[in-house]
């Protein structure tokens, strides 16, 4: 349950930073985005948590290793592997202040909800640190070739977002009429 627990939260935050990074790279322009692309967006951010709430308590509940509450929420506390499980008690913070910010979104700048969310990206390298260096299932094929492909989508599509950030076409303003200046385009003057 541990294991499985972790890496489901693992795939969630990879899938939520993915689709994240799609939904800022204008791929869906702002003013025609269905309402739910960001609730997806949403919605695997909670799956993360909740994963991850459930991967901590069995780590708690297990017998083969203990972890108390120190471990789990200090990092370098733990004996065991402590440098990769500090790596995990920080991705974890992360993941609670990304979360905790998108839920004050709008009580927060904008400003300072755009500098916790990009924790997300060295937060999602810290969780695969975590995976690779504490995960029991670290040797297996098919959790090492998952994790070559998912480092390689979120490192190729931020790539591609860094290289045409610039490049995406701005939403024009629309001009604003007063009542001395003539219609724009073909708008009527007058009842109709």
């Amino acid at each position: 349950l541990t294991r499985a627990a972790g890496i489901v939260a693992w795939l969630m935050l990879t899938a939520s930073v993915l689709w994240g990074i799609v939904l800022a790279s204008g791929a869906f322009p702002e003013h025609r985005r269905p309402a739910w692309l960001l609730d997806a967006h949403r919605w695997l951010g909670a799956l993360t948590v909740g994963f991850l709430s459930l991967h901590i308590g069995a780590l708690v509940a297990d017998s083969y290793v203990h972890f108390g509450l120190a471990d789990i929420t200090i990092p370098f506390a733990s004996d065991w592997k402590p440098a990769a499980v500090a790596a995990g008690v920080l991705a974890m913070w992360s993941v609670l202040a990304v979360q905790v910010s998108s839920l004050l979104r709008k009580r927060i700048s904008k400003r300072t909800w755009r500098a916790i969310h990009l924790s997300s990206y060295p937060t999602f390298l810290l969780v695969s640190l975590h995976g690779v260096f504490a995960g029991t299932d670290a040797t297996q094929p098919l959790y090492l070739w998952t994790t070559g492909a998912t480092v390689a989508a979120v490192v190729g599509l931020t790539v591609h977002r860094l290289a045409t950030h610039g490049s995406r076409p701005r939403r024009a303003a629309r001009p604003v009429r007063t009542s001395s200046s003539p219609p724009v385009g073909n708008a009527r003057v007058g009842p109709r």
